[in-house]
C-alpha cells in the first residue's frame, strides 16, 4: 500500500523521467482519453493520474476475485475461465459479461501462473 504523501510532487516532474508512482503509463491513458470522443479536446494534468489509480484498483479487484475462484477450484494457475466466473458472479462487473462470454469462444486457453 502506498503512503499518503507519495503523490506530492507528481506534477513537478517526478523521478527518473516518470511522473509519479504509477504502474500504468500516463501518456497511454491520456491518449485513450482523447480517443474516447470527438468532444474531448483538452485534458487536465490531474485527470490521467486519477484514471491511472482507478484502473489499478479495478485490475486489483478483478484479479483478487479471479484468484479466489482459482483457489476454490484447488488450483494455483489462474485461467481465463476464473476471470469469467468472477465477472459473472459479481454484480459490479455486469458490464463485462458480454466481453468474457464472447472471448471465451474465440481465444485459446492460456493460463497465467500466480505466485502467492
Amino acid at each position: 500500500m502506498r503512503q499518503a504523501g507519495m503523490y506530492s510532487g507528481i506534477l513537478n516532474g517526478g523521478m527518473s523521467g516518470r511522473t509519479g508512482p504509477h504502474l500504468l503509463p500516463l501518456a497511454r491513458i491520456k491518449k485513450i482519453m482523447k480517443r474516447s470522443g470527438e468532444d474531448v479536446k483538452m485534458i487536465s494534468g490531474e485527470a490521467p493520474i486519477i484514471f491511472s489509480k482507478a484502473c489499478e484498483l479495478f485490475i486489483e479487484e478483478l484479479t483478487q476475485r479471479s484468484w479466489k475462484v482459482t483457489l476454490q477450484g484447488k488450483r494455483r494457475t489462474l485461467h481465463k475461465e476464473d476471470v469469467a466466473s468472477a465477472v459473472i458472479a459479481t454484480d459490479v462487473f455486469d458490464f463485462l459479461v458480454n466481453v468474457v462470454s464472447e472471448s471465451g469462444a474465440n481465444s485459446e486457453d492460456t493460463p497465467v501462473v500466480m505466485e502467492r
